[in-house]
């Protein structure tokens, strides 16, 4: 049976509306038949295949109430006998149970973001009507196209009184940091309180949404990259943020030297490298990202990091706990660390898309004597004799180009033009997703060249 309803629930229309919103105009009283039963009656009627797709199922509506009498009201879908599918008529007539009318009483309560704004903004702008929402911790951020901006408060009120997590309401302005790269907001509705807690991939994020970069939608792409990581890596995060990267990778055992420019972005990677309990696997700096780049080697070098640790079982934990009480050893940590330090870097992980590639001439000569940060060593013994012992490089970047192929052609260009060489067989390009028409975002993850890696750089 098709289910049929000819209660009309809308909200009423009020398109005067502009700057502020006024929600007690939002009122409607809507009548729907009823029957009235015993209580051990109520569950017959909802379960008779005559009444399927009668009984009322309207959100946040219950379909039977209980009555002063102590007798059951079953609601139905419809307001007029005349209405009512012959079969569930003819049911209820073998029930001896007469209709009657209930009167329901809505409020902007009742009404959803999407029925709210439907009932406010002009009608050329419903179609498109920017009801969605990325969150950030309590922080709701929509992207106004310029047509909805002259509503923008009265969007923001909406979610925020339908939204009990959200305290703040902003929207994304077109204007970007020049220099660190993040959006400029504007309050809508709520609270002005930016400094937000988000979870992500097993950690916890303290961060001010107004002075980092931060993208929810990335969550996919930072797991994804993550995962190909082991916990024998160490991994170089040029340009840091405030750690969607580089902690959890440190949770999975990696060992992390986390960069980023922007002095607010390195306060909070600090705080959440703390909060996280991986400050031993994560050393955070504040630099440009080609000076970070070139001296990154050296740090490694000269301050390894410990071989990751082997987990063990509880097991193996007592046996060893009691053999060290029984010969007077100090007792070990659960999970011991085995094998050399770590003093070779093997990630490097580039997530600047809108410039990224323009760091990547910092990695010529990087492996090479001539580098300065590198003090004359020769470094062949540490990174291997063969191309398969180079790090890997994931830099993030934008094309106009929407198929891969095309893109791969593109980019693989562009990088070859910083890096002043050839790349090697070992390239991929994953697409991460498309930002704007025209705007693709892609991962070009490549070996290091050897040649570019240990080319000798004039004085």
């Amino acid at each position: 049976m098709t289910r049929r309803s000819v209660v009309d629930t809308s909200p009423p229309v009020h398109r005067e509306m502009k700057d502020k919103l006024d929600t007690s105009v939002f009122r409607k009283t809507v009548e729907v038949l009823a029957v009235k039963v015993p209580p051990a009656k109520a569950g017959i009627i909802l379960k008779s295949p005559s009444m399927r797709g009668t009984i009322i199922d309207f959100p946040k509506m219950k379909s039977v109430l209980s009555t002063q009498d102590g007798e059951r009201l079953v609601l139905l879908r419809f307001g007029d006998e005349v209405e009512l599918p012959d079969n569930a008529r003819e049911f209820l007539a073998s029930q001896a149970r007469p209709l009657q009318k209930h009167s329901i009483d809505l409020d902007y309560n009742y009404w959803t973001t999407d029925d709210i704004l439907a009932a406010v903004l002009p009608e050329e702008l419903l179609e498109g009507a920017p009801s969605g929402f990325a969150t950030v911790g309590h922080i709701a951020h929509v992207n106004l196209n310029d047509e909805y901006l002259p509503y923008k408060h009265l969007i923001g009120q909406v979610i925020l009184d339908k939204n009990r997590n959200i305290r703040t309401v902003v929207n994304k302005l077109n204007s970007i940091h020049t220099q660190f790269r993040y959006f400029q907001m504007e309050l809508l509705a709520g609270e002005p309180d930016y400094v937000v807690e988000h979870p992500e991939s097993d950690c916890r994020f303290t961060f001010d949404f107004s002075k980092v970069y931060w993208n929810s939608r990335l969550h996919t792409e930072h797991a994804r990259l993550v995962e190909s990581f082991t916990k024998d890596d160490v991994v170089a995060d040029v340009f840091a943020g405030v750690g969607p990267f580089a902690l959890p990778a440190a949770k999975k055992g990696c060992a992390v030297l986390a960069n980023d420019l922007n002095p607010e972005s390195y306060k909070y990677l600090k705080i959440n490298v703390d909060k996280n309990k991986v400050s031993s696997l994560v050393r955070p700096s504040c630099e440009d990202g080609k000076d970070f780049i070139r001296s990154s080697v050296a740090r490694v070098l000269e301050h390894p990091f410990p071989p990751p640790a082997t987990p063990i079982s509880k097991t193996q934990q007592h046996r060893a706990k009691r053999l060290a009480r029984e010969q007077g050893r100090p007792e070990k940590a659960n999970d011991e660390p085995s094998g050399p330090s770590r003093q070779r870097i093997t990630q490097y992980v580039m997530n600047l898309p809108d410039s990224a590639i323009t760091f990547l001439g910092a990695f010529r000569g990087l492996l090479s004597s001539t580098n300065s940060s590198v003090g004359g060593r020769n470094l062949s013994g540490v990174y291997g004799e063969e191309d398969s012992s180079m790090p890997m490089v994931h830099c993030y970047c934008f094309s106009r180009e929407a198929e891969l192929d095309k893109a791969e052609i593109d980019v693989r260009r562009r990088v070859e033009e910083e890096l002043k060489g050839p790349l090697a067989k070992e390239v991929s390009l994953f697409h991460v997703r498309s930002v704007a028409p025209n705007k693709e975002m892609y991962c070009i993850s490549f070996r290091l060249p050897r040649s570019i890696a240990f080319e000798s750089l004039s004085s």
